[in-house]
């Protein structure tokens, strides 16, 4: 199960250096070229969703981006430092803490509209939250190299 790691500081300029990143590790994986479109948008996304979030809560750890090539599939996972008590998974619509003010809605809703982007682009998706922070999990299916005679 070959892994590739990717950590960068949350600058917004990085992120497309993890669209570049995923899309040939996950070519090399074997996803299927009409899908690294949506590949690279859906990291692009989560991408961006775990800069604004350390962005706004003055997180100075790394963003991290796992992308890992299974048996049948190859799976890309997007971490933020945004940690959450409880552990509980979040959702499209569920808020991660805090007071109702507006700055923080604005973030919601931002946070919300790029998780239904993602899940528009991604047929298997979770949003993960615990004490380590948050996590996107993509996975898409790969088709076995051909086998030669």
């Amino acid at each position: 199960m070959p892994t590739v790691e990717l950590r960068f500081s949350a600058q917004p300029e990085h992120v497309r250096t993890a669209r570049l990143v995923a899309a040939a590790v996950a070519r090399r994986a074997g996803v299927d070229e009409a899908v690294l479109d949506e590949v690279r948008l859906a990291v692009g996304e989560a991408c961006s969703r775990a800069v604004g979030l350390h962005r706004s809560h003055d997180i100075t750890a790394p963003v991290t981006v796992i992308l890992t090539e299974e048996e049948k599939a190859f799976s890309i996972e997007v971490g933020d430092g945004l940690s959450s008590s409880g552990g509980a998974a979040t959702v499209p619509g569920a808020s991660r803490g805090g007071g109702p003010d507006d700055a923080e809605a604005d973030a919601d809703s931002e946070d919300e509209m790029g998780l239904a982007v993602i899940s528009g682009l991604v047929d298997d998706m979770e949003v993960l939250s615990g004490e380590e922070g948050g996590v996107i999990r993509m996975t898409w299916p790969t088709t076995p190299a051909p086998v030669l005679p």
